[in-house]
C-alpha cells in the first residue's frame, strides 16, 4: 500500500520543512485520500486554501474510505509524488490547477489550464 510519506532514506522533503499553506494542502491530501481537489489557486507559488477549493471524495465500496494514519503526523519524510506537486507549485507561480486528482493521500495528476 502507496504511503504519502516515507520511510525511504535518500533526497529528503520533510512535512515540517513546507511553508504553512504547502504543509495544509499536504494534511488537506492525506485526509482525502482519494478524490480530487477542483480550482486550486496558486499565489506567488503557494497553494490558496480560504476559501477552500471544491474538493471531492472518492467513495470505494468495501474499501478504505478513511484519511491516511500519516494525516496526523507531524512530519515524516514526503513521496517523490508530493516532491513534484511542489515543483510544480513553482513553476506555475500564479495560476489555478483545474483538478488535482489524489489516491491513497498523494497527488496523482493535475490538470492545468491550456
Amino acid at each position: 500500500m502507496t504511503a504519502s510519506c516515507s520511510h525511504d532514506s535518500g533526497r529528503e522533503l520533510t512535512k515540517r520543512a513546507l511553508s504553512p499553506a504547502r504543509h495544509h494542502l499536504v494534511e488537506l491530501l492525506q485526509r482525502l485520500n482519494f478524490g480530487r481537489i477542483e480550482g486550486l489557486e496558486v499565489r506567488g507559488g503557494e497553494p490558496v486554501l480560504a476559501p477552500m477549493p471544491r474538493v471531492i471524495r472518492e467513495h470505494k465500496f468495501a474499501g478504505d474510505n478513511g484519511p491516511r494514519p500519516e494525516a496526523g503526523r507531524p512530519d515524516c519524510r514526503l513521496k517523490s509524488q508530493v516532491a513534484d506537486l511542489m515543483h510544480l507549485l513553482d513553476n506555475i507561480g500564479d495560476g489555478t490547477i483545474e483538478v488535482l486528482s489524489v489516491k491513497h493521500g498523494l497527488p496523482f495528476h493535475a490538470e492545468l489550464p491550456g
